[in-house]
């Protein structure tokens, strides 16, 4: 079995490989194209003040972003119940408080269950946190014994002892380098995370995870309007933010929502979908994230909806290799996060994500941030690497590849606490 696993995941990084080879990363191939205005309606009538963004024009592109690109939550499912089933006054060295708490929902026969987990500053009563999904676990981000392994299905990785598609004690702590915890705890800000996996696993198959609780009569997948798995797991952050407003410990109206790779595409979407997160990180999000998709560059909608079709709404596939009949991009999707803070970020050697796509998209959406004057991107020339730029609309490139790392989370913290926690 472990052989199987081995070539399943051979395939797999050749297949990926293959179709990263075929990609354009050459600037001077990027084809003509013409951004369009977010301060323009579709009809071509100016927005020219904050009160029309967000009677017109915000709406007009949320619209479109929901039933072209992510899909609509088809209908509403609220948290049946919500229990602290582990906790500890004296987590990370004595430095903070660890909560795992499980969040239930039902309807019908159906359950679906995902836990929070926790670590909070004992230095801070109600204290703000940065929330975002974890990839294999949230027994993976820290080696505390103490964190419960989920029982849900995982993708293999065998360098991590995941196979047969269970998460196991051997992955614990393995992806600590990418969870900053104790400078988070150090600064004031804890932490609350989930394994993206127990919303809806990451596969092509919509029979399981919180798909199936909204189907009607034979339905079996949803439908070409309705949400993939991105919206999904944007419904679950929601659903925790749900939980935090009733949670004594945490502070509701200061929760940052962050993600990286897929998971940045899903932190973009929870922050533009739903107004109550006060900040938004994008890690490396690059299409169908934060990279402008008319630049075909990297990652293309047509790549990534024949590698990953379950991750957007079927509409989107209406652009496969015709991301000139976009009539949005990417830009718009940051701007639905004006006023509130945004940061976006991207590696030098993750070309694949497409930095100066993701750098562009903070650009052009910062016009929207004028209109409630809130500082943005203020020139197209792209930073130089390692020096970010810290204002309402953030950005920095780093050295290094497609991850996480403390550069990362140093920009990220520093940055919390100037834009959002002031």
């Amino acid at each position: 079995m472990k052989k199987i696993a081995l070539l399943i995941i051979f395939v797999m990084v050749m297949q990926v490989a293959w179709s990263q080879a075929e990609a354009n990363y050459d600037e001077s191939k990027v084809p003509d194209f013409e951004l369009p205005d977010p301060l323009k309606t579709f009809n071509g009538k100016k927005i020219r003040n904050s009160k029309k963004w967000t009677k017109k024009g915000r709406q007009e592109l949320l619209d479109f972003f929901t039933e072209n690109v992510y899909g609509e939550v088809p209908g509403e499912l609220k948290i049946a119940s919500a229990q602290i089933v582990e906790q500890s006054e004296n987590a990370l060295n004595g430095k903070a408080k660890r909560r795992q708490v499980e969040l239930t929902f039902k309807k019908g026969n159906r359950n679906l269950h995902f836990f929070i987990l926790m670590y909070l500053p004992k230095s801070v009563e109600k204290a703000p946190v940065f929330l975002g999904y974890n990839f294999y676990g949230n027994h993976t981000i820290t080696e505390d014994v103490n964190v419960i392994i989920s029982e849900a299905w995982s993708r293999d990785n065998p360098s991590f002892g995941i196979i047969n598609n269970q998460l196991t004690e051997q992955s614990r702590g393995v992806r600590t380098n990418r969870w900053a915890i104790e400078k988070m705890i150090d600064a004031g800000i804890g932490l609350a995370t989930i394994y993206y996996g127990e919303v809806d696993p990451d596969k092509d198959d919509f029979t399981d995870g919180v798909h199936p609780f909204f189907y009607v009569d034979n339905q079996q997948q949803p439908a070409a309007s309705e949400w993939g798995s991105i919206s999904a797991w944007s419904w679950g952050l929601s659903r925790a933010l749900d939980y935090f407003e009733t949670y004594s410990e945490v502070d509701e109206n200061k929760v940052i929502v962050f993600g990286h790779s897929r998971l940045g595409k899903t932190s973009l979407w929870a922050g533009a979908s739903d107004e109550r997160f006060a900040g938004v990180i994008s890690n490396c999000s690059g299409c169908g994230g934060a990279a402008l998709s008319k630049r075909k560059f990297g990652e293309t909608v047509g790549r990534i909806n024949s590698s990953f079709p379950h991750w957007f709404c079927k509409n989107f596939r209406n652009f496969n290799n015709n991301e000139e009949a976009l009539p949005v991009d990417q830009h718009e999707l940051l701007a639905l996060i004006a006023p509130r803070p945004l940061y976006v970020a991207s590696a030098e050697e993750d070309q694949w994500a497409d930095p100066k796509g993701e750098f562009l998209s903070a650009f052009y959406a910062s016009k929207v941030y004028d209109l409630f004057d809130k500082k943005g991107i203020t020139s197209d020339k792209m930073p130089a690497v390692n020096e970010p730029i810290q204002n309402t609309v953030s950005y920095h490139i780093r050295t290094g590849k497609h991850d996480v790392t403390d550069f990362d989370w140093e920009q990220y913290i520093n940055w919390a606490k100037e834009q959002v926690l002031k």
